[in-house]
Formats: C-alpha cells, structure tokens, sequence
C-alpha cells in the first residue's frame, strides 16, 4: 500500500484503519504496554537527514500520538523506554540534544489537556546536569490527575532496577528497625515488586519494539517475566496507528499462559 500515491494510499489507510479499529471491538488487549521506542536516527540518515537530531525530534513528536492511540484503545498503562542508563556513556556531543529533546517532549506530554498521570523511571541521579530537576518538575504537574498511567523511561537499566529495589527493600527494613536475618529468610518476590521504580510495579502485558530488533535491552526485566514480544519492523518515527492496531490484533490472537 505505501507504494501507491499518497492521495490514493491515505483514504485507503484510513478506510483499513477504521476496519482493524472495529474488528478490535470486544477482544482482550493489554493494560500494561512497554514501548522500546527504536530506530530514530536510522530513520533520520535514511530521510536523508545530515543530522540525526532530526530523528530524535520526529520521535519526540510521535509520543503524544502514541499516547493518544493508546488511551482510546483503553490502555491503562504505558511505559516508553526513551534512554537508557548504557546510553549515558554516549558522547557528550551527541547526548545533550538528545536529553533536551527528551525533556521537550516530556513538558508536552505533561502540558497537554489529557489527563495522563506521567512519573519518570530510572537512574535520575545519573543525568546530567538540570535535567534531572528539570523533568521531576514537569511531572508534579501530572499528580492527582487520575487517567492512565504514563512512565517514562529515562536513565533506566533493568538490571539496575532490579539491584536498586533490592536495597530499598533492605533499607526499609533497617529503617523500620526489623533484623536483617529475618528479612533475608524471608525476601521473596513481593519485597522486589514493591520497591520497583514504578511504584505499582505492575507486570507488563504487551512489549513493542520498533527498528527491526529483537531484543529488549535490559527493558523492564522483572515485569516482562511473561510479557507478550511484537517486533516491527518500522522505525519509530515512521510508526503508524495502524502498526499499534495490528499489534493489539497481534496481542488478541495469542494464548497466554504466565508458564503453565
């Protein structure tokens, strides 16, 4: 279909659109959704941009679609992997316009009249700068609004995660004045989920990836232990709402069984 013109290819999408929207009517869907948002500046060098920055603001600019997407389908809970903490180690040249592009986007998305609750997720203290100021601002703005839960994956490593909620749960403990023996005899499982950056620490459903890849890099480890996986093909900038209803189709067609 993309090799048609585009005044024919877009009512024809729109007309594809609406179907996938309706055969979708009634069907299970995920209520937690991770999102590895993939393949900006692939896209950028291939649009035939000299700088990859552009890619990183197409990305930006397809959040807040996404997110749109996602809350009319009934999506409760999405978590958008935008950096992660071994990207950190980038060069500072190419780092600092992506971590001012995250915290555009981030303002937008907390700005917008949607009643998103938006909380940001991972390693803050490893950012530069203001940002990490910068970006806790924005989300206060968010809190007591009610509507579907919005993290923002910023600095974030899942082993890292896993390590940091092992010792908030320790320090609780010494704290809260209990013995330490007794917490370990006891640690099991629920002392992790608790203690996740994501205060729920709720499983995650539905796993996206754009660009191609097949892998999760190190993205939501403990929730994703029986996530469902959709790999695209497409880079992010160029994902469509009808790549996120093939996906849900995707998502309705499987049987899950949690390891039984």
């Amino acid at each position: 279909m993309r090799l048609l013109p585009l005044f024919l290819r877009q009512p024809l999408e729109a007309i594809y659109e609406r179907r996938l929207a309706t055969t979708l009517s009634g069907l299970p869907r995920p209520q937690h959704i991770g999102i590895v948002l993939d393949g900006n500046r692939r896209w950028a060098r291939e649009a035939g941009h000299d700088d990859v920055r552009e890619g990183y603001r197409a990305g930006g600019a397809k959040v807040t679609e996404f997110l749109e997407w996602s809350t009319a389908a009934g999506i409760a809970h999405v978590t958008l992997f935008m950096l992660s903490d071994d990207n950190l180690s980038r060069p500072a040249a190419e780092l600092e316009p992506l971590i001012e592009i995250i915290e555009a986007t981030i303002r937008d998305i907390t700005a917008t009249n949607r009643d998103w609750d938006v909380q940001v997720i991972g390693s803050l203290d490893l950012l530069p700068g203001d940002t990490a100021r910068v970006l806790k601002e924005a989300v206060a703005e968010t809190v007591g609004r009610g509507g579907p839960r919005v993290d923002v994956a910023v600095g974030y490593g899942g082993r890292r995660e896993i390590v940091d909620a092992v010792k908030r749960a320790f320090r609780q403990r010494v704290a809260d004045g209990g013995d330490l023996l007794e917490l370990i005899e006891q640690f099991d499982v629920d002392d992790i989920s608790q203690h996740l950056y994501s205060p729920n620490g709720e499983n995650t459903d539905f796993i996206i990836r754009t660009s191609g890849e097949q892998r999760l890099s190190g993205f939501l480890l403990w929730q994703s232990a029986y996530a469902e996986m959709h790999w695209l093909d497409c880079y992010w900038p160029a994902f469509r709402r009808i790549d996120f209803l093939r996906a849900l189709r995707s998502y309705a067609s499987r049987q899950r069984r949690f390891g039984k």
